[in-house]
């Protein structure tokens, strides 16, 4: 691996060739008592993985990267940090597509015209009394590549702005991001960062379909709650509160 960028007082780099996944060897070392901060970052990952452990598919060139965070707050705020990451890593590539429309995707997507750039999956440890004790932080964001095929809808930094970026420098960027908005959680809780992720919200106010483990609902998307879970008004005009699922558009 090339000489790591330079980070952001606080974090602790763990570079890596390869690594079967980030957010595995992360969890990991928090569970043997790795500090706040610790970052792991791998050029590769041989089995890499999403929410409800689907493939990531992460060849090198783009960015896989787990951040180990122990905030002192009760599991239940645990949720907040998803709406955290998402806002961090849209900042992040949206400074490096200036112009360009960057939307996030409930709950976990960031977009770029309507086709996936990157992903992140939480994983969290707690302690007795309902306090967390851990909180992985995993990014996958498309670079240099994407994945292609039918039924796919997916793009990649380099080929939405004509040339590439770096993984040492998009890390060092998210990062930067990542900590100013843990910040604003940590001191003003989850209402602003809450309005970031509305302000780029794909699907905001329209019709979606929610596909759950044993129905599919839809109704109009109304927002999040204070937790970060979605908001459905249906056609009944109930008002749904949903915490996990996938979202489908018009």
């Amino acid at each position: 691996m090339s000489a790591p960028p330079p980070l952001p007082r606080g974090y602790a780099l763990v570079a890596l060739d390869e690594v079967p996944s980030t957010n595995d060897e992360a969890a990991r070392l928090a569970a043997e008592g790795a500090a706040d901060g610790t970052v792991v970052w791998a050029r590769r990952q041989s089995a890499g993985r999403g929410r409800r452990g689907r493939q990531w598919v992460s060849p090198e060139g783009n960015l896989y990267c787990s951040i180990v965070m122990r905030p002192d707050v009760p599991l239940a705020r645990a949720a907040g940090l998803s709406l955290v990451a998402a806002v961090a890593v849209g900042d992040m590539v949206a400074g490096f597509l200036p112009g360009r429309k960057v939307e996030h995707k409930w709950p976990n997507d960031i977009l770029v015209a309507g086709a996936k750039i990157a992903g992140i999956l939480l994983e969290a440890s707690g302690r007795p009394q309902g306090r967390m004790d851990w909180v992985v932080v995993g990014c996958g964001v498309n670079l240099a590549g994407h994945p292609a095929g039918e039924g796919l809808s997916a793009t990649d930094v380099g080929h939405e702005r004509g040339a590439p970026v770096a993984a040492g420098e998009a890390l060092a960027a998210l990062l930067e991001s990542l900590q100013r908005w843990r910040g604003r959680w940590e001191t003003a809780g989850i209402p602003p960062v809450r309005e970031a992720w509305l302000a780029r919200a794909r699907g905001l106010g329209e019709e979606i379909a929610v596909r759950l483990p044993r129905e599919e609902v839809r109704g109009r998307f109304e927002g999040l709650d204070e937790t970060g879970a979605l908001l459905l008004r249906l056609a009944d005009s109930t008002l749904r509160t949903i915490s996990a699922g996938d979202v489908f558009f018009r």
